[in-house]
């Protein structure tokens, strides 16, 4: 981190020296960015006491308005709980250690800090930023928790080839949502991610991917990963349209792992989509091998396998999930989205569990949105807990 601050200071003492009223009119002309998010999350799990989370997270932002190609960004952020003790934050708090885990701990730290620079199709961001790419299952931000997922880093993204975008990242840093407190809130990285897209194709985007993980105080997590994915929208006449999605990818271990495994990853996703909502329904297998499953250690995790959360690290036996997605679209301006999972080991097929799932969603004008969300996994093994979940949510984003 220090080492993109140093050019941060760099490149805006040399721009005030070559140009300081330009440089005076990229503050003047600059942004200010605020989200203010108020939630409770509750939790009944199995062999836990219950938890309640009534926490606010405030993100505080400044991106400058572009200097001869430049521009730069920092934002804060603050994660303040009602009750610290109502909920474990992840064993950083041991008063709370008989109660379930909400991953959400109090926390305050500078969230993203960066320099960009664009020339013609191509940006370099060069600092503690956002990265997701594709659905987020390999790279992601972990956006619904409180306190992001970013990466000191830096990313260059190209779009000079028609409908082509590639990207290549080098990630120094993961700066998990855990926070600077704890053990496991920084991984040290060596890691190069690639990911190239294509949406020249009339029936969807074929993207191929390669992502070099290795963490040097998370060993056991280093991967590499090799696939392909294609996915799109195809008019079935005036009034529906046929969805789709199909992924595949193999891993094995890589860098700093000490464990020596290979295995595959695969989904298949089809539905439809009509003016009310749409329906689909999928199947994803996580492999294993040598009893080891399947990682994806930079996920937006909750987004899959259930808001539960029961399967944030795949199990030694893999994980299969098939499922039923709705969602629909309700008068006053309210969503609805529905899940069922049924879980099985990818490895002998045995069945561990159901999961319902449901959230809805309402804006108000541009800036506020509420939301109302609840999972409810039903566990057909002793290895996993039963677990209800319910939130409730306010955002503010300017």
């Amino acid at each position: 981190m220090k080492r993109f601050t140093s050019l941060l200071l760099g490149v805006c003492l040399s721009s005030a020296a070559a140009d300081v009223s330009s440089l005076a009119d990229a503050f003047d002309q600059g942004k200010v960015s605020l989200n203010v998010r108020l939630r409770y999350e509750g939790v009944a799990q199995t062999s836990l006491l219950d938890a309640n989370a009534h926490t606010l997270r405030t993100r505080l932002g400044f991106t400058t308005a572009p200097l001869h190609g430049w521009k730069g960004m920092l934002e804060a952020e603050n994660v303040a709980a009602y009750d610290g003790d109502s909920y474990s934050q992840a064993g950083l708090n041991p008063a709370a250690a008989r109660r379930a885990v909400v991953g959400d701990p109090e926390t305050s730290e500078i969230n993203q800090v960066y320099v960009a620079y664009a020339t013609g199709a191509t940006n370099v961001t060069i600092g503690r930023q956002r990265l997701v790419l594709d659905n987020a299952r390999f790279i992601g931000d972990v956006g619904w928790r409180q306190n992001q997922q970013t990466f000191d880093a830096a990313v260059v993204q190209d779009k000079s080839l028609s409908k082509t975008t590639l990207t290549y990242g080098f990630l120094q840093q993961v700066n998990r949502v855990f926070s600077e407190r704890h053990a496991q809130g920084k991984w040290q990285s060596d890691s190069h991610v690639f990911n190239a897209s294509y949406a020249g194709l009339p029936a969807g985007i074929l993207t191929g991917y390669a992502y070099l993980l290795d963490f040097h105080n998370a060993a056991a997590t280093s991967c590499a990963s090799y696939g392909l994915s294609f996915t799109g929208a195809t008019p079935l006449d005036r009034d529906t349209t046929l969805l789709y999605r199909i992924e595949a990818a193999r891993q094995s271990d890589y860098g700093s792992s000490p464990l020596s495994y290979r295995t595959s990853y695969g989904i298949a996703e089809a539905g439809v989509g009509v003016a009310p909502g749409t329906l689909s329904l999928g199947h994803e297998v996580l492999g294993s091998d040598h009893n080891v499953g399947f990682k994806t250690p930079l996920a937006t995790l909750h987004a899959l396998n259930g808001w539960a959360d029961l399967f944030l690290a795949t199990p030694a036996a893999g994980l299969r999930d098939s499922y039923l997605k709705a969602t629909a679209n309700l008068p006053a301006a309210c969503g609805l989205t529905v899940f069922y999972h049924r879980f099985a080991y990818a490895r002998g097929g045995e069945q561990v569990g159901t999961e319902w799932d449901s959230q809805l969603t309402r804006k108000f004008g541009k800036w506020i949105s509420a939301t109302a969300k609840w999972a409810d996994y039903r566990r057909d093994v002793v290895a996993f807990p039963n677990v209800r979940k319910v939130w409730l949510m306010v955002d503010y984003a300017y």
